[in-house]
């Protein structure tokens, strides 16, 4: 085993003088049996918006109770111990609030070895340790339990996580190397790799126990007095602890590295190389396959320290604090109490985006909502499917069947567009086209009250051209969701140069109510998502028109790590949809965006794209090939990555000095919220800062000191 005790931890301790530590109160309790557990209560004194955590002083402390124990255990006079957490808490891992302190790849090394020294020492205290996990537990309060001999949850615990990858490192505490010996390696990939892709998924206490995490789950009532007794049952042997998850030798030489096979494919297809976290994760998890832990957390030191102080890591932190703290309180949106009340909701439209609009509002602010179309064929056929919709949602348990009928219920439809004169909220969703979307909101204004809300799902034209004719184009704000409706978490709330503070407020309320974040932005074309993907779309297509094949660019800009590359985005979006947007930035801005023939061409070809089994772009399809016309300079993919990025990093400053929003942090907010820019990247300026492409375009970082590790 590795001698972690000879390692001098005081200049992790220094580091962070002020951590607000989380203590371990111990107290002793008398067990049926006669003996006698020591309890440890971590607590830091805080209420639950203040969870426990785990920094470098938490860990000392901690450290000199185990050891007290030891003595006591080595003495006869306790049989066993138990940590468990204060109420609703066991702990929620690191404090992300603290990163800084770990900045240098010596600290970070530290970090993962006084990880390792303390919660090693509850699997030697010298009698059985329990984990009484009651509450939320992430990271390395996953791993406290893990070390622990035994383990019990909580069934009413809020969440419970590995979510180490989704933050650009991995479960460094023992977790990579304990989790797939505990519960076999197919679902050690799902926990410790796939949930945190997938928004960092969090599993239920059921769930948990069911994989084989934890031994026993017990209710919210009387857990922590069930625990015990279950834990004198155990230290007297009328409990035997069966683990049939364990992997045996079999799962060992055949299907471990089956399945770490498989993993890595899949990784290369959905995410690229771009992201380090995931790889090292997997790396980690097939060198569990011998068992070894003493070997394993060596591994994971080296892992810890390789990723905290490399750049993914802060990254990660950056764009986690942008989502979890900036969203929440967004740059310059009004005072919330001028919101006006969101009693009926009007949409305008009843084709796939309306019906969308409609379920949304219905099912998040449970007010009425009446839908429009030309006539009473497409409304009916909109009506159809939102309940189409709503009972898949109940059939997947999302709704109950009450919840699904009251919905269900509060939708209708119409063509008399008197019943939207009592609507507080009424928001297009009709043809991306100026005069039509001039036309609709001047035919409905006259029915509807003087303070109706007037809100424009539009993705690229002007506000203020839209409300050009309108009698109060103060009431009109624009209101721009990204599609999937339900499932991207972005809306754009633009602020034309006549919307007022009441309008605006009553967006951004509305926005939130929904479970949106909303980013304001002023009122120039694309917006930010559209203007800047605009800039990505149009330079890819600028480089197969001069003679560069498709499958070349497709991967060009693999390294900045995007969902998806630019073809496969524009074949999401629509071809056609792709090119009005290209064409709108054109108009607008002639001498910086890029507009192609070829994508009008292909826009009418059926299916303009080859792909692979995971749905990626490999080539144009034979038939699109005959619709193309391009020349016959090739560039190289370093060539084009350089062109998006320094594009990028000169529209971004435009922007910037346009005050199109508040900072750079709401540039890179509106990217990863609306459209999938990575965690590991930290958005798109602190990328663009790192690669040069900001000195290169602007001559100057848009970030001092840079988002970047220390080495």
């Amino acid at each position: 085993m590795t001698d972690y005790s000879s390692i001098d931890f005081a200049p992790l301790l220094a580091a962070d003088p002020d951590e607000v530590v989380s203590h371990s109160y111990v107290r002793d309790v008398a067990l049926p049996s006669g003996g006698t557990l020591a309890l440890i209560t971590l607590d830091n004194g805080r209420d639950h918006t203040r969870p426990n955590t785990l920094g470098p002083r938490t860990l000392d402390e901690l450290n000199g109770v185990l050891d007290g124990l030891t003595g006591r255990a080595a003495h006869g006079e306790i049989q066993g111990v138990a940590i468990t957490g204060k109420p609703f808490i066991f702990a929620a891992g690191a404090d992300l609030s603290r990163v800084s302190t770990l900045a240098t790849e010596s600290n970070a090394r530290l970090m993962a070895q006084l990880g390792h020294f303390v919660l090693g020492k509850l699997g030697a205290i010298g009698v059985p340790s329990f984990a009484f996990v009651n509450g939320l537990a992430l990271g390395g309060a996953m791993e406290i339990a893990l070390n622990s001999d035994y383990r019990t949850v909580d069934s009413s615990a809020a969440a419970l996580a590995f979510p180490e990858v989704f933050l650009g490192i991995i479960p460094g505490w023992g977790g990579a190397t304990i989790v797939p010996n505990l519960i076999g390696i197919e679902k050690a990939i799902e926990i410790i790799v796939s949930n945190p892709l997938k928004n960092n998924r969090m599993m239920k206490p059921q769930q948990a126990r069911e994989l084989g995490l934890f031994d026993e789950i017990f209710g919210p009532a009387r857990f922590l007095e069930q625990s015990i007794l279950w834990a004198d049952r155990v230290l007297t042997g009328a409990e035997k602890v069966q683990r049939t998850h364990v992997p045996g030798k079999i799962e060992r030489t055949v299907k471990w590295p089956a399945a770490i096979k498989i993993a890595r494919e899949t990784l290369q297809s959905r995410i690229g190389p771009a992201p380090r976290a995931p790889y090292v994760a997997l790396d980690l998890l097939e060198a569990a396959r011998d068992n070894d832990r003493a070997a394993g957390f060596r591994r994971e030191d080296d892992a810890l320290a390789e990723l905290i102080s490399g750049d993914q890591f802060p990254a990660s932190i950056y764009a986690f604090d942008l989502v979890q703290k900036r969203a929440k309180r967004p740059a310059g949106a009004p005072d919330k109490e001028l919101a006006r009340k969101v009693q009926k909701v009007g949409v305008i439209g009843a084709g796939l985006m309306a019906s969308q609009f409609a379920l949304l509002f219905a099912r998040k602010l449970r007010v009425p909502v009446v839908i429009t179309d030309l006539d009473q064929a497409r409304v009916d056929q909109g009506l159809a499917h939102i309940r189409t919709e709503i009972e898949k949602m109940h059939e997947k348990g999302r709704l109950s069947r009450d919840a699904a009928n009251q919905v269900s219920a509060l939708v209708t439809g119409t063509t008399d567009r008197q019943q939207f004169a009592d609507c507080d909220w009424v928001i297009e969703a009709v043809f991306e086209e100026l005069g039509v979307k001039q036309q609709v909101f001047g035919e409905f204004e006259p029915i509807l009250r003087e303070d109706a809300v007037l809100a424009t799902n539009t993705s690229s034209l002007s506000v203020d051209e839209i409300g050009a004719h309108l009698a109060r184009p103060e009431r009109l704000v624009g209101f721009h969701f990204f599609n999937p409706v339900a499932v991207m978490p972005l809306i754009e709330v633009v602020k034309g140069a006549r919307t007022d503070d009441e309008t605006l407020a009553t967006a951004m309320t509305t926005a939130k109510k929904l479970g949106k974040s909303a980013v304001i932005t002023a009122d120039r074309p694309g917006f930010v998502v559209n203007r800047l993907l605009a800039k990505v779309m149009g330079e890819a297509a600028r480089a197969v028109d001069e003679g560069t094949p498709l499958p070349v660019v497709e991967r060009a800009l693999d390294p900045i790590g995007l969902p998806m590359g630019p073809f496969e985005l524009i074949d999401l979006v629509g071809w056609k949809v792709a090119a009005h947007v290209q064409d709108t930035m054109v108009r607008a801005f002639p001498d910086r965006f890029y507009a192609s023939d070829n994508l009008h061409a292909l826009a009418e070809v059926e299916s303009p794209l080859d792909k692979n089994k995971h749905g990626k772009v490999t080539d144009l399809s034979r038939a699109a090939r005959k619709r193309v016309t391009v020349g016959k300079r090739a560039s190289a993919p370093e060539e084009i990555l350089h062109r998006v990025e320094d594009e990028l990093a000169r529209e971004i400053s435009i922007m910037l000095d346009e005050g199109v929003v508040a900072a750079a942090e709401d540039i890179d907010l509106c990217l990863i919220l609306g459209a999938g820019f990575p965690f590991q990247a930290g958005g798109v300026t602190p990328y663009l800062d790192r690669v040069g492409a900001s000195l290169r375009a602007r001559g100057a970082d848009f970030h001092e000191p840079r988002i970047a590790g220390a080495h």
